[in-house]
């Protein structure tokens, strides 16, 4: 109690400090928004927990686009699709940045990646290494193997989950296939086995994840960084970067270990940097914070979004057992008797394909595009200063009544013969963002989530658990660099009859 008087104490002598340095002063047109308190703005009205969905709701009170004062930074909503296009499109240039935020930027060596780098040449290069030499068609088809062979793995847990009866955990299943291909991927290796290894490895992961998350006062009003310390969040934050460090560096060595075992007859992306390093071809001089970086773009980005997509399509599908069962149609009608689906099958799966697609609109696992503007421009009549960090909620716009037909009905129907897609031209639609800073493994993600689903919905029946009925599952979300579902799906599967 001490603590927050000394707290609410400096909050309300800085207050009175700021109003009186602002008063008098010319500010550019803004557009409506909620009202804030002095020095912190809308900070107290914001719940991160629910935030696309909480944007969501003031959209429909101030309009597609509002304004919130987030201490000292000004920050603006988008919920529509046309304005969506204007900004990520018309004004791509012009916040073609990220909202700086002290976790990643710690975790992510300042930055030296491609997720939280700022806008400038160095982002350009680091960006073009990962779309060559990670994300395009030829690395993904290389990858296959990987994808093929943990698939197999979550399908013979499956299989010993129906001899034994036992009722399966589809949140973490998801989560350990989607660690397993992205270890492999990235690094040769899993670290998802059982021991001392498997535990080290999640607890780096669930730390880093919850401090990407953190909200850190000396983000928004600065000179009151000194609350972080405080509380332990920026001890707590080094403590994490270290362990992260000491890992990444482990992983390293190993890789130029000259005995070196390779479990991998390919190349691994730590293994292309490496090579790449050595090279010296490239316009910038890698070091190995910088390879230690970008893997952590691949490993937290990789497995959360593949895993949460997984978990959703499934939520989905239990909630709607039309669909379930047309799916499972689809596949078996394609592809006959065969115990396995591979990923040349999955191209024939058009109403699989539409599963996806709706999920990724319904659910929307990455609700949020946050984006800052690196210099001012003007939208819908106002003006946008620099700095301004700018939402655009792709939760609402994919919601959006005036866009899509029953918006609130979970309907993969609406994407059979339709031309909409999620690679960032159709802004109704936009669940890995569009323009410069669009996800740019995309397709890497959505091949494993095509792989994992047709094989739960090919060889398994699925049923609730004793008393549960498809209604009785929730939907609501996690905060997160990829939207996880909150509680657990449990399901049992049975054998394919």
């Amino acid at each position: 109690m001490v603590r927050l008087l000394l707290i609410i104490f400096c909050l309300s002598v800085m207050a009175v400090i700021l109003l009186k340095k602002q008063r008098g002063k010319r500010k550019p047109s803004r557009s409506p928004g909620p009202r804030g308190l002095p020095l912190i703005g809308n900070l107290h009205q914001i719940d991160s927990s629910k935030l696309n969905i909480q944007l969501e709701q003031l959209s429909k009170v101030y309009g597609p686009l509002f304004s919130l004062q987030l201490g000292f930074k000004q920050a603006i909503v988008v919920s529509s699709p046309k304005l969506a296009k204007e900004i990520l499109k018309d004004h791509d240039i012009d916040v073609c940045t990220r909202p700086p935020s002290l976790g990643p930027l710690k975790l992510s060596y300042n930055g030296q990646e491609m997720i939280f780098s700022p806008f400038n040449d160095y982002w350009r290069e680091i960006r073009k290494i990962c779309v060559v030499h990670f994300f395009s068609s030829k690395r993904i088809s290389t990858f296959s193997s990987v994808r093929k062979s943990e698939v197999k793995q979550m399908m013979e847990i499956l299989s010993g989950h129906v001899r034994s009866s036992k009722v399966t955990n589809l949140s973490e299943l998801m989560m350990s296939v989607s660690s397993g291909i992205i270890c492999r991927v990235a690094f040769g290796k899993k670290y998802d086995e059982e021991g001392a290894e498997r535990s080290r490895f999640h607890g780096l992961l669930n730390d880093s994840q919850a401090m990407f998350l953190s909200f850190f006062v000396s983000d928004y009003i600065p000179f009151l960084g000194w609350i972080d310390k405080l509380t332990g969040l920026f001890g707590r934050l080094e403590n994490t970067f270290k362990a992260l460090d000491v890992f990444f560096q482990e992983v390293i060595d190993d890789h130029l270990d000259p005995n070196r075992v390779k479990q991998n007859e390919d190349e691994d992306i730590v293994d292309v940097l490496l090579e790449l390093k050595k090279q010296g071809r490239l316009s910038i001089d890698l070091t190995q914070d910088q390879i230690k970086a970008i893997i952590l773009d691949i490993l937290v980005a990789g497995t959360d979004t593949t895993a949460a997509t997984s978990v959703w399509v499934m939520t989905g599908l239990m909630k709607n057992p039309r669909a379930m069962a047309k799916a499972q149609e689809e596949i078996r009608n394609a592809c006959g008797k065969k115990e396995f689906i591979e990923e040349e099958d999955v191209e024939k799966l058009e109403y699989l394909q539409a599963v996806i697609k709706e999920t990724l609109r319904f659910y929307a696992p990455t609700p949020l595009v946050p984006r800052e503007a690196i210099r001012s421009f003007s939208i819908d009549g106002y003006e946008i200063e620099a700095k301004t960090i700018v939402y655009v909620n792709g939760w609402a716009i994919q919601r959006d009544p005036e866009a899509w037909k029953d918006p609130e009905e979970y309907w993969p129907e609406r994407f059979l013969n339709s031309e909409i897609d999620f690679k960032g031209h159709d802004f109704e639609f936009i669940p890995f963002g569009a323009g410069r800073r669009i996800c740019p493994g995309i397709s890497l993600g959505i091949a494993s989530v095509e792989l994992i689903t047709a094989n739960l919905l090919n060889s398994f029946h699925w049923e609730l658990p004793e008393g549960m009925k498809p209604q009785d599952i929730d939907t609501e979300g996690l905060p997160g660099l990829a939207r996880h579902k909150k509680n657990h799906l449990f399901a049992f599967a049975k054998k394919r009859i």
